[in-house]
């Protein structure tokens, strides 16, 4: 699965400010629900009971929120590069500053985890995310995260 086919180069932000977890959450369903034409209010409520399960901070300033809506038709992914790092209750307690969110249809099933497999992947090149947290602009950002080989690691 290419990031391309989910992530949609509106669906890209820069500079996105936030204080704390829940206010974050706040920003990307804000954005998330325009960007998937949602009520924000399910796609907050959604996103943050996921998060009350466990936080989705994996660790070196990272966080993948995701959940599943019903009045979803395809996955849709929303980045985020804040413009401070923020406590977002992370397995390795770092703050974080890189955000992808995934929101999937319920009935997704394997592609839901393929999704989140490619965004994880992706996401665990430290190389890849240095350079993410390089990029001056939207534009950049997307062309990063959507070029084929995204965040492949050297052999």
């Amino acid at each position: 699965m290419d990031i391309a086919e989910i992530l949609a180069p509106q669906a890209v932000f820069e500079g996105l400010k936030a204080t704390n977890k829940k206010k974050l959450i706040t920003e990307i369903a804000m954005h998330a629900a325009q960007v998937a034409n949602l009520n924000v209010n399910t796609v907050f409520e959604t996103l943050w009971e996921r998060e009350k399960l466990s936080s989705t901070g994996v660790g070196h300033g990272i966080a993948i929120p995701h959940a599943r809506l019903s009045k979803l038709e395809r996955i849709v992914g929303v980045f985020a590069h804040l413009d401070g790092a923020v406590d977002f209750e992370s397995i390795d307690e770092a703050p974080v500053d890189l955000v992808f969110t995934l929101l999937t249809p319920v009935d997704a099933g394997a592609d839901h985890l393929k999704a989140l497999a490619r965004v994880s992947r992706l996401m665990r090149n430290a190389n890849f995310c240095e350079k993410l947290r390089a990029a001056n602009d939207r534009a950049e950002l997307y062309a990063l995260l959507t070029e084929p080989t995204a965040g492949v690691q050297a052999a």
